[in-house]
């Protein structure tokens, strides 16, 4: 079982980008999945959740800006990043609260990070 993000890049401020996290491993059900982002020199942060019923929470810096989704059929995980700013420049980590699989239980799993850089 494993999480693989992508869709990191540089943007200008104002911009957009959206992250993808697939789940790979012959996967059932994943209860709680997030991103988490880490900027240098900081610590890792919540930027947003979302539950298999679709419930969703969102960090104060984010909200309105941001929307979390998920395909449970292809088990992946999107963020949309809109009116970027440079404070959002961090490493964006995917998470998996719980993920039942066929090889498994697996809890508190972490993809490997996607940088994003906001920056004129």
């Amino acid at each position: 079982v494993q999480l693989q993000a992508s869709g990191g890049g540089l943007v200008q401020p104002g911009g957009s980008l959206r992250l993808s996290c697939l789940a790979s491993g012959s996967i059932f059900s994943i209860n709680i999945m997030g991103w988490y982002r880490q900027a240098p020199g900081q610590q890792r942060e919540l930027v947003a959740t979302i539950t298999s019923d679709g419930t969703t929470n969102y960090a104060d810096s984010v909200k309105g800006r941001f929307t979390i989704s998920r395909d449970g059929a292809i088990n992946t995980l999107y963020l949309q990043m809109n009116s970027l700013k440079p404070e959002d420049t961090a490493v964006y980590y995917c998470n998996a609260g719980h993920i039942y699989s066929r090889h498994g239980y697996y809890s508190n799993v972490w993809g490997q990070g996607t940088l994003v850089t906001v920056s004129s």
